[in-house]
């Protein structure tokens, strides 16, 4: 796969642009007032992982390659948006080309930044991006529905079953409160939609605070149960920050870190949530002087691993040389861990694990 592509989205003025600036460091426009936004930004971001540096220091790789993270800073969205209120279906459309999705929601207090919903109530402010999401999803349902009820009607048991299957999605979104994604995800996989759902893309909250934790702390534990109901996991942040510290040098902004009690940037956090919410693991591979990070979704095999490397590697795979790299940084090196027998020759079907760091032998 490609980079992983994270769309921010909420309502207007939540700080998406500005949480967007601190993860990207791209210096988009924040204003204080709606739709400052309207085509998407995107900023393509290294994921930080201290483990690259460590395999690369073992061995002697002067070029680092990490895994990359494409966040797209997608435009407020308002109530109305599923029937094109406010710009609704362009912003639902950049939505839809997105593996996974940044909520951001708002629970600080600004007088100069308007609220467009009127006060401070995250719960409320979700339910309404939410609301939306489903509405539009329920849209395209109710026309695939036609369609294929249609098409049902000849008796063929692939027409009648994806007839079902699509009722059935319909009835799970379009419930009070869509709990049980793992079957709305099995129906929409069986449904072959030619695109997928708004409400089912993984999702991630972030609760955007200010700077004082006293404002933050009444509303933290209502969004966290809001989003428990729904699998989905949350952060907090104060991304006005965390924009102002993405402007310093590495060393001031640490020292400013350790000064707020920042112990993890948003974009380490956000990124490995990323990854866990698409089920993804990265290994490592070791070519000349580069030192690369390949993320791959979880339990691919060996040879699937080659193919994201190169298609070469997986169609003429013979092999792979696999040390953990828990046992390469213990060992110092590939020749050590050889010796120590702690590397392996691995087959084709070999199942990848987080951290592996491995040299793959092709045929030409």
């Amino acid at each position: 796969m490609s980079s992983l592509k994270v769309g921010i989205v909420g309502l207007p003025n939540a700080g998406k642009t500005t949480l967007f600036n601190a993860l990207s460091r791209c210096g988009a426009l924040v204003a204080d007032y709606p739709f400052t936004t309207v085509e998407p930004n995107v900023g393509v971001v290294p994921v930080p992982d201290p483990r690259l540096d460590r395999v690369a220091d073992l061995a002697g790789c002067d070029r680092r390659v990490p895994a990359t993270v494409s966040f797209v800073d997608i435009a407020g969205l308002v109530e109305g948006a599923s029937k094109g209120e406010g710009l609704g279906n362009k912003f639902l459309a950049n939505i839809r080309e997105v593996d996974a999705l940044v909520h951001v929601v708002r629970a600080f207090e600004a007088g100069g930044v308007a609220h467009v919903t009127g006060g401070i109530d995250p719960v409320r402010d979700a339910e309404l991006i939410e609301t939306e999401l489903l509405l539009a999803d329920l849209e395209i349902l109710g026309r695939e529905i036609s369609k294929a009820r249609q098409a049902a009607k000849s008796g063929a048991r692939d027409k009648t079953a994806r007839a079902e299957a699509l009722a059935g999605l319909e009835e799970l979104i379009g419930g009070e409160c869509l709990i049980d994604r793992d079957r709305a995800l099995k129906l929409q996989a069986n449904c072959t939609l030619e695109t997928g759902l708004l409400s089912l893309k993984p999702t991630m909250v972030v609760l955007n605070v200010g700077e004082s934790p006293g404002g933050a702390a009444k509303h933290e534990a209502g969004i966290r149960e809001w989003a428990a109901e729904r699998g989905f996991p949350v952060l907090v942040a104060n991304a006005e920050t965390e924009a102002e510290l993405a402007e310093l040098e590495p060393e001031e902004a640490a020292e400013f870190e350790a000064e707020m009690g920042i112990e993890e940037e948003s974009l380490a956090r956000i990124a490995r949530a990323g990854f866990e919410l698409l089920g993804l693991i990265t290994f490592f591979s070791i070519d000349s002087n580069e030192c690369r990070s390949w993320p791959i979704p979880e339990g691919s095999s060996a040879a699937s691993a080659a193919g994201r490397i190169h298609t070469d590697f997986e169609k003429g795979f013979v092999k792979a040389e696999v040390v953990h790299q828990d046992d390469f940084v213990r060992c110092g090196s590939f020749h050590a861990a050889r010796d120590g027998g702690a590397l392996r020759v691995e087959g084709r079907e070999y199942v990848v694990h987080d951290g592996d760091v491995i040299h793959f032998k092709f045929a030409t």
